[in-house]
């Protein structure tokens, strides 16, 4: 490796905020993509379901097989080919098409959480683990963020096609990891006789509870995220408005990813997950009952998404303490299987908005939320390295 062990921790977290920028193209790209190939609100939430599980439920896969084979050499291509699939949508001229290239931009999210994660946890120094997933978690975050001002102002400006001018950063990203030396670091995780099974990393009471707890926290992450801005804009609120908040929402996620993992490390990565979820309860409940831009609700909301995802970088290095030679593929459940069940409670989310309104379905997704801090102090923390 060329590099010294932070700067790669900062290099993989800068893919990161590259592979979730790109991931958070299409849903500012459907209304645009809607009318061209005719897709139906039906085909369009099919679209999104798509995206959903290929870049969500796909990861654990990825990391199984990436805990087993070296195959840290799509550390150079993943980013470009990501970007590839999503920037030429302007050009697909079938529904089909659009399909197979969400679906293949799913994938290449996938293939880089439990490759990048698990990178980051074998060269991060004895003891900072905590931090280098901090730094990671918040490059997604940044990312995931700040996609759709990026998109909102280049296509105000630029046609769909013009779309691949986007590609450029992907490339530049692909040679520092070329450079890096980071695509000859072995993921394979120690020998075979020291990796778990895959029965018994299914039947780990520590791994099935971390990831019913982080699914349950992700039902109220991914509702929120989803819906927030449908839920401002029907309450009369611009749509610049509802995205500046839902920015908000996101920042207050990224300042979580920051930090949650450093004070894993300082004081327990199982209590700094249980303080994050009881914190998250109460910022996330007062902005959904006093929805607006007053400034107390704005703080509300900030903190809501400093809590909500405070718990992932400790959640992921607890999944790795718990499947020894397996941190790929518990990278994978805590960055894709979990948001995958949090998808499927947002769905049960939307469907109970249509009886009792967007608002008050979305106060009620603290009730998963305070589940996950039962679940989560259930669920017995490894003492093994």
């Amino acid at each position: 490796m060329r590099f010294s062990p932070r700067a790669a921790v900062v290099l993989l977290a800068g893919g990161h905020l590259m592979n979730d920028f790109y991931c958070n193209f299409l849903p500012v790209l459907l209304p645009i993509i809607m009318p061209k190939l005719d897709l139906s609100l039906t085909l369009s939430g099919l679209l999104v379901m798509i995206m959903s599980v290929t870049s969500n439920l796909m990861q654990p896969v990825f990391g199984y097989l990436m805990d087993r084979h070296p195959l840290s050499w799509l550390l150079v291509p993943v980013l470009p080919f990501g970007a590839l699939c999503i920037c030429t949508v302007g050009y697909l001229s079938t529904k089909a098409m659009l399909f197979v290239m969400i679906a293949l931009t799913g994938l290449s999210v996938s293939a880089y959480h439990p490759l990048g994660s698990s990178l980051a946890a074998k060269i991060a120094r004895v003891g900072k683990a905590g931090i280098a997933m901090s730094l990671y978690v918040a490059g997604g975050n940044i990312g995931f963020a700040f996609a759709p001002l990026v998109i909102v102002a280049f296509t105000e400006h630029f046609p769909l096609e013009a779309l691949p001018i986007l590609i450029v950063p992907s490339l530049v990203m692909m040679a520092l990891f070329a450079a890096s030396g980071l695509s000859h670091f072995s993921t394979v995780q120690k020998t075979a006789g020291d990796r778990l099974p895959l029965r018994k990393i299914l039947s780990n009471a520590s791994v099935v509870r971390l990831n019913l707890a982080m699914g349950l926290r992700c039902w109220t992450h991914v509702s929120v995220s989803t819906f927030l801005p449908l839920m401002l804009v029907s309450a009369g609120y611009s749509p610049l408005v509802s995205g500046t908040l839902l920015t908000l929402f996101l920042a207050g996620c990224a300042l979580g990813g920051i930090t949650g993992g450093a004070l894993g490390d300082r004081f327990g990565h199982k209590r700094i997950i249980l303080a994050a979820l009881a914190c998250a309860i109460v910022p996330t409940a007062y902005f959904f009952m006093h929805a607006g831009t007053a400034p107390v609700s704005l703080v509300a909301l900030f903190l809501s998404g400093a809590f909500l995802i405070a718990s992932q970088p400790s959640s992921i290095v607890w999944a790795q303490r718990a499947m020894p030679g397996s941190a790929g593929m518990a990278s994978g459940m805590m960055m894709g299987l979990s948001f995958g069940l949090g998808s499927l409670g947002a769905a049960l989310t939307a469907a109970i908005a249509d009886h009792i309104g967007l608002a008050t379905a979305l106060l009620l997704t603290t009730i998963p939320l305070i589940l996950s801090v039962f679940v989560a102090a259930a669920t017995p923390y490894p003492e093994r390295n």
